[in-house]
């Protein structure tokens, strides 16, 4: 329930349950596949104080929460009916071969990126375990722990046949079952026997060439695609009594073989040639190498570009063992934590600190969306700063070849992720100077040099010397009172989110009466389900939200009665909602109701218009100065 209001207005921004093909989610964003775009409301999504940003990429239509996205997409499944599932329905679509990859790549492999981040940071603490002689190679803790950070690794062909199953529309389980032949212990014994100088086998007299793919990544995803291509041919024609297992056994049957003796062999060079391809690229010059993908790392994320990288780090590991492209990007998430923690210092804006705090926090473990579209981006010069400050951070990490030895996000967990076997290093030293700088860098430069564009706070005593001797500057817009009780400042509402600002300027009333108002003339924005809170368009633009009561919306509408529609046309002392005083309290919910200017960014400040602690419906409440 909490993050049902949210869900609803996502579904209605992205056209309604209809218009949704599939939805998954990553760490910060919910990934429409809508039938079509155009019947999206981006703007409106954008408004949303719940939303962060909204992106078009990939063929997706990306919705930025922050942090919490698993529970907003529990509430959007919950309400969508669409149930937790992330297939795809084919597209027919034109789209470029660019957005496709992107697509297909970032389908397959996200939904392992936290449990990969996961063991990529335990593999690194026991790293950093052997190092310091907390642990021993020998010790049954230490083998139980590598045991748990290398299994998805190590079974990796299983876990992206299931999601590449899922992603092109075939059985997951019939792929999984291709991938687990690729790992089988049979498989793996007879490659051991013949890197022995034992006899290779054959397949009715045509040679196996025998590869361990234990870790491998690209061999299962087109072994996937093939099973899928076959499945969607045959199982149609299929008598309906034998489909069930002759589907499957087809499959099996044809691309277990077929990946073994041809699409194996092949799939595996093609990783040792991306594997060696990066590392030439890398040779050439390893410092600009890092300030290249220390610049332009966060404008990959922008775009979702960044998946089209995941597959290059997990197989360097995979055919190297190691990767150096990993640790480059880790300055990129620390330049961008810096400018956010530059902007957190600077601004006034109590909405702008409460999101840069929030963003800071979650960036220095890898999590930037937040950061950069609710921070640095809309600033523009902070998101600069913190491209160059990983610029510079990370040509020192390339310069002096930090390695990573395990796959997880890109932040503070990096510097464990560098530490190799052998034990502390200058590479390691590396890892920690460029990424103290590219913070320090960011920060300073952003407190310095990044103006905010932020107007000074106005006054009452102020504003009337400005308006008297610039009256063509300013304007004044006046919002009634919604409904009769005791005014009090938005500060001393017991909610964190309203009392922040983070939800925009305004004040909070005491209800006296079971009724609301409209303060303005205009039209109603939205009207929620639960009939809990309003919000109105006035004519001249302001955005006014009346929100009754504090958690009110676990009430589900009882105890509420709406007078009006979405889109009705209001004035001023329209009744807009009915409550039941006793009865809300009596549940033991909190009547404090603010008045929220949703757009107070649009405007120098919004003031209590009145001293006085009583009012009344229609008197003036709020002024907006423009």
């Amino acid at each position: 329930m909490k993050y049902g209001d949210l869900a609803e207005s996502i579904l209605q921004g992205v056209g309604g349950r209809e218009n949704i093909k599939s939805v998954m989610h990553c760490a910060t964003r919910l990934r429409f596949k809508l039938k079509d775009h155009g019947k999206a409301d981006s703007e409106g999504l954008k408004n949303n104080p719940g939303v962060i940003m909204v992106v078009e990429s990939g063929g997706q239509y990306q919705v930025v929460i922050g942090n919490h996205v698993s529970d907003v997409y529990q509430a959007v499944v919950s309400q969508s009916g669409l149930g937790e599932q992330t297939e795809e329905v084919p597209d027919n679509s034109k789209e470029s071969l660019l957005t496709r990859f992107i697509d297909i790549v970032s389908g397959i492999f996200m939904p392992y990126i936290g449990v990969m981040a996961a063991s990529g940071i335990m593999k690194g603490l026991l790293a950093v375990a052997l190092a310091t002689g907390v642990l021993s190679d020998s010790s049954g803790g230490y083998k139980a722990l590598t045991a748990a950070s290398d299994a998805l690794f190590y079974f990796l062909p299983i876990a992206l046949g299931y999601s590449a199953g899922k992603k092109f529309g075939g059985s997951p389980f019939i792929c999984m079952t291709i991938g687990a032949a690729l790992v089988h212990p049979v498989m793996l014994q007879a490659f051991q026997a013949e890197q022995s100088g034992n006899q290779a086998l054959d397949f009715f007299g045509i040679p196996l060439l025998l590869i361990n793919y234990s870790s491998s990544v690209i061999p299962i995803i087109f072994a996937s695609w093939l099973s899928c291509l076959i499945e969607r041919n045959i199982h149609s024609r299929l008598p309906g009594a034998i489909r069930n297992f002759t589907t499957p056994l087809i499959c099996l049957a044809v691309v277990v073989p077929m990946t073994f003796l041809l699409i194996g062999p092949v799939a595996t060079w093609l990783s040792q040639l991306l594997a060696d391809g990066y590392l030439f690229v890398y040779s050439l010059n390893s410092a600009i190498a890092g300030a290249l993908a220390g610049a332009f790392w966060q404008v990959c994320v922008l775009f979702g570009l960044h998946w089209g990288l995941v597959p290059i780090m997990i197989n360097n590991l995979s055919m190297l063992g190691q990767d150096t492209l990993l640790p480059l990007l880790m300055p990129a998430i620390f330049g961008q934590a810096g400018a956010t923690l530059g902007v957190l210092l600077k601004t006034r804006d109590a909405k702008m600190k409460g999101i840069a705090a929030s963003a800071f926090s979650a960036s220095l473990f890898g999590i930037t969306e937040p950061a950069v579209y609710g921070v640095t981006l809309p600033k523009r010069r902070p998101f600069i700063f913190g491209c160059v400050g990983g610029a510079i951070g990370a040509a020192i990490l390339g310069f002096f070849h930090t390695t990573a030895f395990s796959f997880g996000f890109p932040g503070l967990f990096t510097f464990a992720q560098v530490i190799p076997k052998t034990g502390y290093d200058a590479s390691v030293t590396a890892a920690f100077v460029g990424g103290i700088i590219a913070f320090a860098f960011a920060a300073i430069a952003t407190r310095l040099f990044a103006p905010m564009n932020e107007p000074e706070i106005v006054t009452p005593t102020v504003a009337a010397p400005l308006a008297t001797t610039n009256p063509d500057l300013l304007s004044k817009i006046t919002i009634s009172s919604p409904m009769k009780g005791e005014s009090l400042p938005l500060e001393q509402v017991n909610d964190a989110t309203f009392a922040s600002g983070l939800l925009g300027k305004g004040i909070a009333i005491r209800p006296s009466q079971g009724r609301v108002v409209s303060p303005v003339n205009g039209t109603v924005s939205s009207l929620f389900r639960t009939k809990h809170a309003i919000g109105l368009e006035d004519e001249s633009g302001a955005e006014v939200l009346i929100h009754v009561g504090i958690d009110t919306v676990k009430l589900d509408g009882l105890h509420f009665t709406a007078h009006v529609q979405q889109d009705d046309r209001v004035k001023v002392g329209d009744l807009l909602l009915e409550f039941d005083i006793p009865a809300i309290t009596a549940a033991g919910y909190d009547l404090t109701t603010p008045v929220i200017i949703s757009n107070s960014d649009d405007y120098i400040d919004v003031l209590a218009a009145s001293q006085q602690s009583q009012v009344a419906e229609n008197t003036s409440l709020l002024t907006l100065i423009k």
